[in-house]
């Protein structure tokens, strides 16, 4: 009797991968805006609230790594797009 193949929910689709960790960067970036807002607000201390304030600071450090090694990548150009270009001869 032959197996039943499923394909793998994110290595066989790398557009949900990307959805994800964009999505992941959007919370990321939503949770240091909203810090930096309150904070700046005075709503609190960064001091009272150490626990909150060294996660905001492991995401914005982690953004800056992330921001710092794409600053190089290319974007990545979409083949259905390429191959219509290439087709029209431009």
């Amino acid at each position: 009797m032959d197996a039943v193949h499923l394909p793998h929910p994110l290595r066989d689709h790398p557009g949900a991968t990307r959805a994800a960790i964009d999505a992941f960067w959007a919370l990321a970036l939503g949770v240091i805006a909203a810090y930096a807002f309150f904070a700046a607000l005075g709503a609190f201390a960064p001091g009272d609230v150490l626990a909150v304030t060294i996660v905001v600071a492991i995401l914005v450090a982690l953004f800056c790594v992330r921001a710092w090694t794409n600053r190089r990548r290319e974007p990545e150009k979409d083949p259905r797009l390429v191959h219509a270009r290439e087709r029209r001869g431009f």
